[in-house]
């Protein structure tokens, strides 16, 4: 009879923590912390050119400043008076389709589209006709995304400018022919560097939430140190057009 739950992950053996038949323990000694991660996800150890790539990713997103949807809630969250863990967990839930978590979905599409013959223009003809915005291209605050570049130099230093990276390359070419450019953002880099290195898509989301969590501690730690308890708006900063008081 089969049991509740099963898992190929993590076990103890006489004793230790044993993850895909790796002794943490005897780990801990020598292993970096981007390389537990590829093994844990990937149930691999990486080479050590994927163990520098997935280093980068994890560098590159860890922090953008105050502004994202993430670190405003989790700032308020602790402001108005919950432990850090629930801040930290507040943050991550408002990592969403905009924020961090289009990685899964451009992985999928890259995947389907990439092997068709003249796919870049099939997708974008695609979404054109379902209205559907095409995640991993665009940004607020760039025209071009350093951090993408930084990862495209990486990525053919150390071997992974593969189909992926150049099916986003030819998509970004081909979405920056309107009005606007769209930029590769790093949600799309993400998908094509994961899917260069094996990654299944269900990582996606979990691979930003990885590397963006140390930076939601730091503003729940800064915002306890710093400011005082509740946040909250002003009237002036409201702009109200609802009805006037009324009977």
């Amino acid at each position: 009879m089969s049991k509740p739950y099963r898992t190929s992950i993590t076990t103890h053996v006489n004793g230790r923590p044993y993850v895909y038949g790796y002794d943490l323990v005897d780990l801990a000694s020598d292993v970096s912390f981007a390389r537990i991660i590829y093994l844990i996800l990937k149930g691999e150890m990486p080479d050590k050119n994927s163990e520098k790539m997935l280093e980068a990713m994890l560098v590159v997103a860890i922090d953008h400043g105050l502004e994202p949807p993430s670190v405003v809630a989790a700032r308020n969250i602790y402001s108005g008076g919950s432990p850090v863990q629930a801040a930290v967990a507040g943050g991550i839930l408002a990592i969403g389709e905009y924020h961090g978590g289009a990685i899964e979905q451009a992985m999928e599409y890259f995947k389907k589209y990439q092997p068709i013959k003249g796919g870049v223009k099939k997708l974008i003809d695609d979404f054109a006709k379902s209205g559907t915005r095409i995640a991993g291209f665009g940004h607020r605050l760039y025209t071009t995304d350093p951090r993408t570049q930084k990862l495209l130099g990486l990525a053919k230093k150390l071997g992974f400018a593969g189909k992926f990276v150049k099916f986003a390359q030819d998509l970004e070419e081909a979405l920056s022919k309107g009005a606007k450019k769209l930029p590769l953002n790093i949600d799309g880099i993400f998908a094509a560097l994961l899917l260069e290195m094996g990654f299944k898509s269900k990582v996606g989301k979990g691979i930003f939430i990885i590397a963006r969590t140390p930076g939601l501690v730091a503003h729940v730690a800064e915002e306890a140190q710093r400011e005082a308890p509740f946040r909250r708006l002003s009237e002036k900063d409201v702009e109200y057009d609802g009805p006037r008081p009324r009977k």
